[in-house]
């Protein structure tokens, strides 16, 4: 949902930026490695430290990076197979990264199993979620529906993560987390069930 009505308004408001580094001799993949990276070692280096809200602030500089590569490879018409599988690998390792620093930060400083165990569950579902629709996809069919898409997740866990910083009680941050895990289990169900329909029908998708 996000997605839907979010990424026209930031395709909007960074197709400039997107113009400067074309014009500077940046790449797409380039933007797409650094963000990658950016995302990544933000949260593998500040949520460890309990610096959730620097943190937060941090990786949402580089969460953009993920418009700004597609509008670039948009604009230069070289947008295509290589692109797309970059993209979505590096969105995996950034995803991951991102449960993973929040998990390691209260299994040890942040003393708190039930957060660090539901970042976990987080990760994993995620993970299948994504999985689901790739392979189903490879097979022919269609998998593109589900309550839980990664813009979603990605800002409801960012934005409950810096305001825990910030002071909120914990026991928000492991709300949103449980709910995110639900809602992720629920979408691997809506994918399975979506291929499986599809393939009673016996017409995998062109």
């Amino acid at each position: 949902m996000l997605d839907k009505y979010a990424r026209g308004f930031f395709t909007r408001l960074l197709t400039p930026l997107a113009r400067l580094l074309l014009s500077w001799g940046v790449t797409p993949d380039a933007v797409t490695i650094a963000g990658t990276v950016g995302v990544a070692g933000g949260a593998l280096v500040f949520y460890p430290l309990g610096q959730l809200f620097w943190g937060t602030v941090f990786i949402t500089l580089f969460v953009f990076s993920d418009v700004v590569d597609g509008i670039m490879a948009r604009i230069k018409g070289h947008g295509g197979l290589w692109g797309s599988f970059l993209d979505s690998t590096l969105d995996r390792i950034a995803d991951g990264a991102l449960f993973a620093g929040v998990a390691l930060w209260f299994f040890t400083g942040g003393d708190n199993v039930l957060i660090a165990v539901a970042a976990l569950a987080c990760l994993v579902l995620g993970m299948i979620v994504s999985y689901a629709r790739a392979k189903a996809e490879s097979l022919g069919f269609t998998a593109n529906v589900g309550i839980a898409e990664r813009a979603e997740r990605l800002v409801s866990v960012l934005v409950v993560t810096g305001l825990t910083g910030l002071g909120l009680p914990e026991g928000f941050l492991l709300a949103v987390l449980v709910m995110l895990a639900l809602a992720s289990l629920v979408t691997v169900y809506q994918r399975m069930r979506a291929v499986r329909l599809q393939s009673l029908e016996g017409k995998p998708a062109p």
